[in-house]
């Protein structure tokens, strides 16, 4: 298995030192997937400019962290949806809806599950989700440019969730807490 970097601020390429003291500053410390992706300065700018630009989204920050939840769980990343649980929790998104999205149940609440359904369709149809899809997404109040932004999110969760995927990425330590840890259908089918 090819070994990734874990870089700091030190040992990473000059081109990405700037980068991983962005993270520093902006988490409070660097978060273990940004070290890795400081392997190439252009991935690690790109994942940070996209992940910045979710939060100039029209969506509430609640309904942004149930798009991110959405794909990290169908793309079976346990690194990051360990991490959108946690900032699903500090968005104040209901607790009932944070574990529907974990463990693949239903949403109480029908827009937030609205959502949901079509942020999974845009990733299981790779965006050919048809006319009637998006028709419904709208007349559900949702708008043109929520359709395009949950497209944005999508783009921005591929990057980590691959790269974790890819890399092994390891967790951070609050991930180890039963709260936040979560295990995908696939290792849970392999320690069955």
């Amino acid at each position: 298995m090819p070994n990734f970097a874990l870089h700091t601020i030190h040992t990473a390429p000059e081109a990405s030192r700037a980068l991983l003291d962005a993270s520093n500053k902006e988490w409070g410390f660097i978060p273990t997937l940004h070290a890795i992706l400081a392997e190439s300065a252009p991935t690690l700018e790109g994942y940070q400019r996209l992940f910045g630009l979710v939060s100039q989204s029209s969506f509430s920050p609640a309904e942004q962290q149930v798009i991110y939840l959405a794909v990290n769980v169908l793309h079976e990343c346990e690194y990051c949806t360990a991490g959108h649980t946690y900032l699903a929790r500090m968005v104040k998104l209901p607790e009932d809806a944070i574990e529907a999205l974990r463990e693949g149940k239903p949403i109480a609440d029908a827009r937030l599950q609205t959502l949901r359904e079509f942020a999974e369709a845009v990733v299981r149809e790779r965006g050919f989700v048809g006319d009637d899809v998006v028709e419904r997404f709208i007349d559900a109040d949702f708008t043109k440019a929520q359709v395009l932004e949950v497209v944005l999110i999508v783009a921005t969760k591929t990057i980590s969730n691959y790269v974790n995927h890819i890399a092994h990425t390891p967790s951070e330590s609050f991930m180890s807490d039963p709260k936040f840890g979560w295990l995908s259908p696939r290792k849970r089918r392999a320690m069955a």
